[in-house]
């Protein structure tokens, strides 16, 4: 019996695709004369690409890192998951999980043109406000 082998649709970030949100972001970022760190995560929630800009905070490192774990592993910008995160919301302590997540603003899927998550952007690094521009002109990257 013949092997046969079935090309299967990468359904996640590939890594030309994460350094194009990274420089997209981080020219935004240097044109708000900020400084950020940002990170890349698959749909599996696996690092693929991370800048620290010179001077970023070294604090920001993790938080932009579990920015986009959040957003990935639940398919939602980490504001909409802190709004149902609060006390007494149906998601109330979900921040505990999973070693650790982040649901303050700012971690944004970036999906396919057909819509499907396959990765997620986190910006940490200068106000909530900053961070959501500079993440928003990363995610342009693969849309």
């Amino acid at each position: 019996m013949a092997l046969r082998i079935f090309k299967i649709k990468n359904m996640n970030i590939t890594l030309a695709q994460a350094e194009k949100v990274i420089k997209l972001a981080k020219e935004k970022a240097i044109e708000m004369d900020t400084q950020m760190d940002i990170a890349i995560v698959d749909a599996g929630t696996n690092l693929v690409a991370f800048i620290r800009m010179d001077n970023a905070w070294i604090g920001s490192i993790d938080i932009a890192m579990k920015k986009a774990k959040t957003a990935a592993a639940f398919h939602k910008d980490t504001g909409i998951l802190g709004e149902l995160s609060q006390p007494g919301g149906p998601l109330y302590n979900i921040e505990h999980s999973n070693n650790g997540l982040i649901t303050f603003p700012r971690g944004v899927p970036i999906k396919n043109k057909e819509g499907i998550v396959i990765g997620a952007i986190g910006v940490s690094g200068s106000s909530i406000e900053n961070d959501q521009l500079v993440a928003k002109a990363g995610v342009k990257g693969v849309l």
